[in-house]
């Protein structure tokens, strides 16, 4: 195995694992917004 191909495929790795946390990131965040724009009764 040569170095250019294990560079190559550490990028690949890296650019998949950044995507799953900008992913995971973008519904934590939306999930926050619709709490507070819908909140949950605190009467019953």
């Amino acid at each position: 195995m040569t170095t250019a191909i294990l560079s190559e495929s550490l990028l690949i790795l890296a650019l998949g694992w950044g995507g799953i946390f900008v992913v995971m990131i973008i519904i934590y965040l939306v999930s926050m917004a619709l709490m507070k724009m819908f909140p949950a009764d605190k009467d019953k």
